[in-house]
């Protein structure tokens, strides 16, 4: 039987053996760096040594007091200034030398974050916070950092200077010196009651930095709706309530420090006040000369404030563990499920799909259920239906966005998952109806990633098949404006008609339409529609629209309902049937359609 003690030993054992995994996994990403680590170590031991040998200079200054002779004189100037020369150049080679190692860490770690983060599947991002995810790329790792570094470069400067100067203490009298070993035990547990606390509050300060970045970056990227709809003061309050949660939270880790520090150093002070009392005794007796106490005292003295930075670095030891632990948990993620290993150039187009199914992790129904569907090659195919009713999951299924929970879906008969994501990806291109523009050129926009390759030509006709090569040329610098974050210099029918251009060029024998002509306004949408019309001839075409208007022409239509297929067929058969599509265009275009 246990007892609850026990069980708290066990705790214990089991974070404290958490905590070294973590810290050993964290400074792996110096190892790389282990010259410049080296040459900094050697600096460091360079600054810690003369600590020791100032405080035995003072002995030499007191016995130059009592025989000031030029020659005494000239000796300790010489010593001086020789152990300052040294210190400092020690000084140098230990803090370049780890600030090289420092931000060569914090580069590794955030390539590699971000890295990780573009290899993570949808539903990883369905679950986190943009504003938490870029605070680990920034804040997280800048914490890591001191950790990996900054912590470590305290830990042997003044790691040395402790042992450096206990072992001159010994050397002047061991007896004293066993005042200080005492009092070890006692700063221990401080410590380690402080680092409890530490790790609390610095998990807590990162969650809230995440928030506060979060509230931030909804209010900016949606400041017109936040204007419009009378959000200033809601959002203020969230920001406020954001902040004040990570200014507790800062403070309450503060706090900690704030008293862990001082009470070691009362500690401290303690045994210092025991050996004084001790040496002046001494001194009385004869037993100690002063230039001895002066030593000694000095020594004695210096000790303290390395002592005391030791004490202060377990908190940035404890902030870089959580964060460590926060960076860690993306890292160690599961990626993307790329097990195929089949390539092909260019697909015919041909999709099919057997009994699929989806259900998102934690829903109780499936988006898409029991679906079957044969798609021939070079075919447009609408697919309509309330909100909810599954459209949107089932195209993301085709480039495998998320992967199907039951049944097979194939591409010219060949099972998705047998295909590289890579392969599978560049058949498919995607005009979403939120799109998405990166703070760059109009031509880098359009020939984005791997369309690069592509000649100016080949730029300005996907521009002008897609009809926007009309008001790209009004722009101030043309095709090599640079359009603002997300496009906002751009107007929402115009962001999506670059969408559609850098598709026309992608050229992909597959292609998805998420309600790409929403945006549109009347006059737009008939230049699209003929656009759209050229573009998805000889392609296999998916088509998710709410405008019926835009899909009569489309060579098949599919009403979707409660993640099921119910209804099949062209325009007019779909119309003469009588379901939910002919009640879908009626609400929509009255009787007369």
């Amino acid at each position: 039987m246990t007892t609850d003690t026990d069980d708290a030993q066990v705790a214990n054992a089991t974070l404290t053996s958490d905590v070294q995994t973590l810290y050993k996994r964290l400074l792996r990403y110096v190892w790389p760096h282990k010259g410049a680590f080296l040459i900094s170590v050697v600096g460091l031991a360079l600054y810690a040594s003369a600590q020791p040998v100032l405080a035995h200079l003072m002995g030499l200054v007191e016995e130059t007091l009592r025989e000031p002779t030029e020659q005494k004189i000239l000796l300790l100037i010489g010593l001086l200034m020789g152990t300052f020369f040294y210190r400092g150049l020690g000084t140098f080679l230990g803090k370049y030398f780890i600030a090289i190692v420092g931000r060569n860490v914090v580069h590794a770690l955030r390539v590699e974050l971000f890295n990780k983060m573009t290899r993570l599947p949808s539903a990883f991002y369905d679950g986190e916070s943009s504003g938490r995810l870029i605070s680990r790329v920034t804040f997280d790792v800048d914490q890591v950092s001191g950790a990996s570094t900054r912590a470590l470069t305290t830990l042997i400067q003044e790691g040395l200077t402790v042992i450096f100067l206990m072992g001159y203490l010994i050397y002047l009298d061991y007896t004293l010196t066993l005042v200080f070993l005492v009092l070890v035990p006692f700063i221990v547990a401080v410590v380690g009651l402080a680092s409890r606390f530490f790790r609390r509050y610095s998990r807590r300060v990162q969650q809230s930095v995440g928030d506060v970045t979060q509230v931030t970056n909804d209010s900016i990227k949606g400041y017109r709706e936040v204007r419009t709809f009378g959000g200033l003061g809601y959002e203020r309050k969230r920001f406020m309530v954001a902040s004040e949660y990570n200014r507790k939270q800062a403070l309450k880790f503060e706090l900690t420090n704030a008293i862990s520090v001082p009470l070691s150093q009362q500690i401290v002070s303690i045994g210092l006040g025991v050996m004084i009392y001790i040496m002046f005794q001494r001194v009385a007796d004869g037993s100690m000369t002063s230039a001895d106490f002066f030593q000694f005292i000095t020594a004695a003295s210096l000790i303290a404030k390395p002592l005391r930075a030791l004490t202060d670095v377990n908190a940035m030891i404890q902030r870089g563990i959580a964060a460590a632990e926060s960076i860690f948990t993306v890292l160690d993620a599961d990626e993307e499920h790329d097990q195929g290993t089949r390539e092909i150039d260019r697909a015919k187009g041909e999709v099919s799909l057997d009994d699929v199914v989806l259900r998102y992790d934690g829903a109780v129904e499936p988006a898409v259920n029991s679906v079957s569907l044969d798609v021939t090659a070079g075919t447009s195919v609408a697919i309509v239906g309330k909100s909810g009713s599954g459209k949107t999951s089932l195209v993301n299924l085709l480039p495998r966005f998320y992967d199907v929970s039951a049944g097979v879906i194939r591409l010219d008969g060949i099972d998705l998952r047998e295909l590289t994501l890579a392969s599978l990806r560049q058949q498919i291109a995607i005009v979403g109806q939120q799109v998405t523009l990166f703070d760059g050129s109009v031509r880098d926009n359009i020939a984005y990633g791997t369309l690069g390759k592509y000649s100016d030509e080949q730029v300005l006709a996907a521009a002008h098949a897609a009809h926007a090569d009309e008001f790209i040329e009004q722009l101030p610098e043309g095709y090599n404006t640079r359009l603002g974050e997300n496009g906002v210099l751009l107007s929402g029918g115009q962001r999506q008609r670059i969408a559609i251009a850098r598709a026309i060029l992608k050229d992909a024998p597959v292609l998805i339409l998420d309600e790409a002509t929403s945006a549109l306004d009347t006059g737009s949408e008939r230049h699209i529609q003929a656009a759209m019309e050229e573009v998805m001839k000889g392609r296999t075409t998916f088509v998710i629209a709410h405008r019926l208007s835009t899909i009569e022409r489309v060579d098949r239509i599919l009403v979707m309902d409660g993640g099921q297929v119910v209804e099949d067929g062209t325009h007019h058969e779909l119309l003469e049937h009588g379901g939910i599509y002919s009640q879908l265009y009626l609400m929509q275009f009255g009787s007369e359609g």
